[in-house]
């Protein structure tokens, strides 16, 4: 489902990255930011490109800790990061964690909070949409959205505590 913004130029279809390259990224993220200690992995939210955060949920099957490690952006005091699983259709894991059980903990540079999770709806989404479109990411369009059947949730992490 795509998002589109009015009287935008039209997007080219993004390219079809295979599964198993996603999936071995992914680990490769996780396992250098755990070979680092943490020192590299994670980056900071700018003006012009979106941070990288660990997100620690429950899951909802198991009841063990999760770890991914997600992109945001800042809204305020809020964290906000869509719920993609690499594009592909299915929801990631740990959005359907924080579904069930929407309190997790997320790793900053250099922070730990308590958040509480929500799904950004209405004028709010809207918003939100823009604001990561207009970093003009390549991993982040209109039309790699129209790649997935259902629209792709934004997450808002409401700050709880400190760690």
């Amino acid at each position: 489902m795509s998002e589109s913004i009015e009287n935008a130029p039209p997007q080219k279809a993004p390219p079809s990255v295979p599964r198993w390259l996603v999936r071995t990224i992914w680990i490769g993220h996780r396992a250098l930011y755990s070979l680092t200690g943490g020192r590299v992995g994670l980056r900071g939210y700018t003006a012009t490109q979106w941070g990288m955060l660990r997100l620690k949920t429950v899951g909802r099957q198991t009841g063990k800790e999760r770890v991914a490690i997600v992109g945001y952006i800042e809204d305020g005091a809020n964290l906000v990061t869509p719920a993609m699983n690499g594009w592909a259709d299915p929801e990631p894991a740990w959005w359907l964690n924080l579904q069930a059980n929407p309190e997790a903990v997320v790793e900053l540079r250099g922070e730990s909070r308590r958040v509480v999770a929500r799904a950004a709806v209405g004028d709010e989404r809207r918003r939100l949409w823009e604001l990561y479109l207009a970093l003009g990411s390549t991993a982040f369009t209109d039309a790699s959205a129209a790649l997935r059947s259902r629209e792709t949730a934004l997450v808002v992490f409401e700050r709880t505590g400190d760690l």
